[in-house]
Formats: structure tokens, sequence, C-alpha cells
């Protein structure tokens, strides 16, 4: 690829970062540690983490149905190439919730990061910060709100041509310097659900995102067999944002030290669902806190329950199965989006998370309707092979593998050209997705 005299476009030309490579592997002989090749990337993982660690990222609910029909309706999905298009230039930026930025992909929020790496979710926010894509923080996670606030920020503070695309002029409570997201697992304690809110909103997290389908962890066996769950073990991770919480800690901070797994149980994986009825009040809450900033639910898998999201007062949804690991047997997320689409996606924001692997997963998704897309397991992959280094080579990966599909299919937008357009795609309703392990490979 000739790195000249290439025009400037909207977003950076990501595809340059497969010439880094090559470059570096011909002129050095350096080349990368890992194979990014996604089922590559996951069976390799399993030498850099230990039991624990391996099968909390990888396992899914039951015998792993949902999670394999979520790859398969993108295969059943098909791209129809367009030729002597000029794609010179391709614009890949969207805005979402108000924040321009340049792709439409954003970190999805992942509990326990420590499981993956010592500095936990201080890694993908500080990559986050440097690409200048949304981060989502989860309630689960293994370092504090505020800590992560600095961690997106130092990354989004050393200013390059992907982040630079990043504009934002709304409210924002802690002065962020990139788009971050909290993603909340509500409790049934309001006072400790306030206080979590209060401390997002005051770290610069703009946007609050409710999952609504994780009240409790599905069966999977695959964890089971170990007794796979962190909080109760000594030293556990997991706990970091209960225990920085003051008012939870006021509360139950003398438990907490008896019993490790008080925070978990009693405010985040409680096993108490909630209703529409409690969401009306969330969602007045939040927007009192953030002075009206988006309130997302996540765990939207029909568009009935788009349609009630909007109802009461949600701006955008996340079209999500927690990526096969709670309903075994479930649809594919992918499989139900354009009918959630065609419902609410004139009216609603639509992140898409589940299954995500490729640049032509995310190219898919948009074009049956998603705005931005959600990616997952890739990047915690990525961060238990190198850290940072793990983290940001899997990301700019992906970001140039779309960047190269758009050149080559001949798509110059992603919001003009692909973004609900079907004619972009044809379904075959037939047909088994290859087998692990039939590529090429080493």
């Amino acid at each position: 690829m000739d790195p000249e005299n290439k025009p400037k476009g909207p977003s950076p030309h990501y595809s340059l970062y497969q010439r880094e490579v090559f470059k570096r592997g011909g002129e050095t002989g350096e080349l990368p540690t890992f194979s990014v090749h996604p089922e590559e990337l996951q069976e390799s993982t399993k030498k850099k983490l230990n039991d624990r660690g391996y099968f909390y990222a990888n396992s899914n609910a039951g015998i792993g149905w949902t999670a394999r029909a979520n790859r398969e309706a993108f295969y059943r999905w098909r791209i129809i190439p367009r030729t002597l298009v000029d794609t010179n230039v391709r614009d890949l930026t969207t805005t979402i919730f108000g924040h321009k930025i340049p792709a439409p992909i954003m970190f999805a929020p992942i509990g326990i990061n420590k499981l993956y790496h010592s500095l936990g979710e201080l890694v993908p926010a500080k990559i986050a910060g440097e690409l200048g894509i949304p981060y989502c923080l989860s309630t689960a996670g293994s370092q504090s709100i505020e800590d992560v606030a600095k961690a997106n920020d130092l990354g989004a503070s050393v200013k390059n041509e992907s982040n630079n695309v990043h504009s934002y002029s709304g409210p924002n409570g802690g002065n962020a310097k990139g788009p971050r997201f909290f993603q909340l697992y509500m409790g049934h304690d309001d006072e400790i659900t306030l206080s979590l809110l209060n401390r997002a909103w005051n770290s610069g997290f703009d946007v609050l995102m409710l999952t609504t389908d994780t009240w409790q962890l599905a069966w999977r066996p695959t964890d089971i067999n170990i007794a796979n769950y962190t909080f109760y073990y000594p030293n556990a991770a997991g706990n970091e944002i209960g225990a920085s919480d003051p008012v939870f800690m006021r509360k139950h901070g003398e438990e907490l030290k008896k019993d490790s797994g008080k925070w978990i149980d009693h405010s985040v994986w409680h096993g108490k669902p909630h209703t529409w009825e409690k969401i009306r009040w969330l969602v007045g809450e939040w927007k009192r806190i953030s002075n009206g900033r988006p309130f997302v639910i996540k765990g939207i898998q029909n568009a009935e329950d788009a349609l009630k999201a909007y109802e009461v007062g949600c701006e955008g949804i996340v079209v999500t199965n927690h990526a096969g690991r709670q309903v075994d047997g479930a649809v594919g997320s992918l499989e139900v989006l354009p009918e959630i689409a065609e419902a609410v996606g004139d009216k609603m924001t639509i992140i898409f998370d589940s299954g995500v692997r490729t640049g032509a997963d995310v190219f898919k998704a948009i074009a049956l309707g998603a705005h931005v897309v959600e990616v997952g397991r890739l990047y915690v992959w990525g961060m238990a092979h190198e850290g940072e280094y793990g983290c940001r080579h899997v990301m700019k990966s992906l970001l140039a593998d779309l960047d190269i599909l758009m050149t080559v299919a001949g798509y110059k937008s992603i919001t003009k050209d692909v973004h609900n357009n079907k004619k972009a795609l044809k379904y075959n309703p037939s047909g088994v997705p290859p087998g692990p392990g039939e590529h090429a490979k080493l």
C-alpha cells in the first residue's frame, strides 16, 4: 500500500496498520507476538490465563447453543461487494449520543478485568482513550470508577489522528477528554444506586447503560466444574467499585470484611429482577443527575421490548443476548436486529453486541440497522496476552480490517452507504459455518 500522497478523509486511514505490521516484519523481523485470528486468539489465551480467568472469559450459558447461534447468524448474511467505486477516502465516522467518534465501534462493559491483567479495566479504558472510541465501564469492574476515568483521560490526552476525530459539546460532569459510559447492575438499595450514578457522572461517564438480562449469572457448566466465582475466593477481585463506594461501605463495610461476596450478592448479581415500573424511576434520577443525558437499556432481544424502552424514556438500546452467556437455546442477536431496527431505528440509537469478531461482522450489524457495535471478548483476549500492547493490537487490527473491507468492497461511508442498507447484504438461510480450525494457520 502506498502511504504517500493519500488524501485526508474524515476518519484515519486505519488500513495503514496492515502495512505497518508487514514492514516491521520485513525490515526488522519483528512479528506480532500472537495471532489476531479470532479462533487462534481465543485458543492462545489458555496459555496466558489460569483456568479461572480463561473459563470466566469464555464460558457460555448451558451447552453454548446461543453463542453458536450468534456466530451462525453472521455467517448467513453475506456482503455484496461493489466495484469501481472511489473509496480512496473512507468515512467511518459516526455520532453516538452527541459524541462524534472515528468509527462505529465501542468497548463493551466487561467485569472483573483483573482476571485477565493485573491492571484490569485501566488497560482497555486507556486504549479507548487513545483511539477516541467509547469505553463502557461495568459495575462489576475491578478498578474504581474514578481510577478508570483517569486512565481513559490519560489515553485521550496524547492526541493522534484517531482520537482527534472525537468531539462533544454537551454536558459532562467530569470534563472527560474522551467518550465514556457507565453500565449499571442495579441492586435494590436506591441509596447505593444513586451513589454509583453520582460517582459515574462526576467522573465524566455521561451515558448510563442498564443491563437487564443478568440479575444473576446463568448456569454455565464450564464455570460450575471449577467453582468459578472469583468473589468467594481470598483476595477477591471485582469488589473494587463497591469497596470504593462511600454509601455501600457505610452500610456494609464490616460485612464485606467477613464475606467477600457481599458486594456482588447484594448490589450486582443479586437474583432479584426489576420490572419496567422501576425503570421509569431510574431514568428520571439519571436525567436529574446528568442534566438530561441519555439512558440506555442493554439486553433487548425483541421489538416489543425495544418499544417499551422507548416509551419509558430511553434514548438507546443494546441488542444483545450477553454474548450467549445468559439464556441457552436463544435466538442469535443478529437474527432479531432487523425487526428491532424497523421498530425503533428512527427513534433510538441502536448498539449491537454479541458475537462480533471481525470487520465484516461490524459491517453486517451496521447494514442491518445498528448505529454502533460493541466489542467485548476480542479486547479481553488481547489484554490477556500483552496488556496494553495486546489490547491495542487487537483493536487497531479490527479497525484496519473494517477500513480495508470498506475499501475493497466498494463502500465509502459507514453512515451513508452501509447503515440500514440491506441491499448491501444477501441472506442465505442454509449452510453451516466452517468449523474450528478450518482456516490457513501455522
